[in-house]
């Protein structure tokens, strides 16, 4: 339904009842019901395409190495690329966003990342499997970009944060469906023979499309969404944000109720975004006049600091959680071959070939054994009962208390996956380890505090970036150390965390006791 529609079916605006009002107080006016709840389902089914389109690779780097010839390192970039592919756009993504609409960027790239990962399932080399994997991170950058904006937008001061929050939780449901989403795909035995494009259609390319099922389904739901009302107004087109804002009223009302009584809004001083900026030396201003500060006194050590226990965390928390999976695999397959005494590296060194020559694979896995989707599908859980229990807590013991905590038990437990050699143990110290990402939200929350009000939204994606940069940097290192010195693997994951633990005594303002501020970063 076009948003030029809407005037015909939610009524006429005729009355002056409410000649002049804020976009906030017209948000208000429509009430939170059908239209909010709906919208929420979908955001929050976005953020988990997004999740899907990262994570979904840590199942199929295992089960596809034999038909895409897959090394250890090869792993390592396709696991990396993914991420490479959001970093580089998520700039453009959010610029576009902010002068061409939310609505247009999230659509468009939610449909291009269904088409790039399709494709995706079909390519039969290594090389053409990373081009389109980095185009789908790429493209589905935009929707993480946007998504927040977008749905907080809809909402007035009043429920926006109920918005954001109930959007959060659609994604924690969400995560624990990929293990699921794996274990009814990627464990079939059928196989399909495509001879023009010289592969052999397995589940682990279905599980590809699967993943991005999510996505597609959202992108058309918006089709019958209008532009965020808020940024109509702020490109001055307050007309159809009237209009955008009746709707959402006749929906909520099931239009049993008289239209709203609106003849204009106006725009408040704080509205102005870089969509109403004109000339790109005058955008680029801005974005330097964000930027800069935070690189420079009184802020740079904050910066600094914030950027490095992001990059540790998802150095770890990702770049280790991406061979989870694969790991705990080999383990399990190991355990019921009747090996019940051995360190895991022990085990991943037994399971990969000797030759120097690292194309030669051995014991090709077309399926995962079912116990690794239960470590994972746990892993899941505990991440989510993890965060809500710290989101209690945190005010309470304070952020200093929960940073220490997190690193030090993620840290000793990845020394201990290398030193003992009960395997059935180890698995759950590896679980522990890739639960350092509990520490995300909490050093974005620090961030909230720690930067001005018009600097904080700039501090808090520079550290995310940093992070990102993080994951691809540990994919990598992993892919490359895990068969040849799987030890080395776990002790600098370890490290990293317990120097993060040791940095964080030197935030600035880190003992203050406050509120946690919880987001969702794939």
């Amino acid at each position: 339904m076009a948003v030029s529609n809407f005037k015909s079916e939610a009524g006429q605006i005729s009355s002056n009842q409410h000649d002049k009002t804020t976009i906030d107080d017209a948000l208000a006016l429509a009430k939170f019901g059908v239209f909010n709840y709906t919208l929420i389902i979908i955001a929050g089914t976005i953020i988990t395409a997004v999740m899907l389109e990262i994570l979904s690779i840590s199942y199929v780097i295992t089960v596809a190495e034999c038909d895409l010839e897959l090394t250890t390192s090869q792993k390592g970039i396709l696991s990396a690329v993914v991420i490479l592919g959001v970093i580089v756009s998520s700039h453009l993504w959010g610029f576009l966003a902010d002068t061409q609409g939310r609505r247009v960027v999230i659509v468009s790239t939610l449909f291009l990342s269904f088409a790039t990962t399709v494709v995706s399932s079909f390519t039969s080399t290594f090389m053409w499997m990373t081009v389109f994997r980095f185009l789908t991170g790429f493209f589905i950058s935009g929707p993480s970009a946007s998504i927040y904006a977008y749905l907080g937008e809809f909402h007035s001061i009043k429920t926006r944060s109920r918005a954001i929050m109930g959007a959060s939780f659609v994604f924690g449901a969400g995560c624990m469906l990929l293990p699921g989403i794996a274990y009814l795909t990627i464990n079939n035995e059928w196989a399909i023979e495509v001879p023009f494009l010289n592969i052999i259609y397995r589940p682990w390319r279905l599980f590809f499309v699967v993943c991005a099922l999510p996505g597609l389904i959202s992108a058309i739901a918006l089709l019958k969404f209008p532009e965020s009302p808020k940024f109509m107004v702020n490109q001055g087109d307050t007309d159809r944000a009237i209009e955008a804002v009746q709707w959402i009223h006749g929906i909520n009302s099931f239009k049993k109720e008289p239209a709203l009584q609106i003849k204009s809004i106006v725009t408040n001083a704080n509205t102005k975004s870089a969509g109403s900026t004109k000339g790109f030396k005058a955008i680029m201003k801005l974005v330097w006049d964000q930027t800069a500060p935070l690189f420079m006194k009184p802020y740079l050590v904050r910066t600094v600091l914030v950027c490095i226990l992001q990059f540790g965390t998802y150095v770890t928390a990702h770049g280790m959680f991406m061979f989870f999976p694969g790991v705990v695999n080999q383990i399990v397959t190991a355990q019921n071959a009747g090996v019940d005494s051995s360190t895991v590296c022990e085990i991943v060194h037994a399971d990969r070939p000797t030759s120097s020559n690292e194309t030669v694979l051995l014991n090709c896995k077309q399926t995962l054994e079912e116990t690794t989707y239960m470590y994972t599908f746990l892993a899941d859980v505990f991440y989510m009962f993890g965060v809500g229990l710290i989101t209690l807590v945190i005010d309470t013991v304070g952020r200093l208390s929960v940073l220490v905590f997190v690193f030090a038990l993620c840290g000793i437990s990845g020394l201990l996956v290398v030193l003992l050699a009960i395997p059935s143990i180890s698995i759950w110290f590896y679980l522990i380890l890739v639960l350092a990402g509990f520490n995300i939200n909490v050093i974005n929350a620090a961030a909230v505090d720690l930067f001005p009000t018009n600097l904080r939204a700039m501090a808090v994606s520079i550290s995310l970036m940093f992070g990102r940069i993080g994951s691809v940097f540990g994919t990598n290192i992993n892919g490359l150390l895990l068969d040849s010195h799987c030890e080395a693997t776990f002790w600098i994951a370890s490290i990293i965390l317990l120097v993060c633990g040791v940095l964080s005594f030197f935030v600035p303002d880190i003992h203050k006791k406050a509120e946690a501020s919880i987001s969702v970063s794939p």
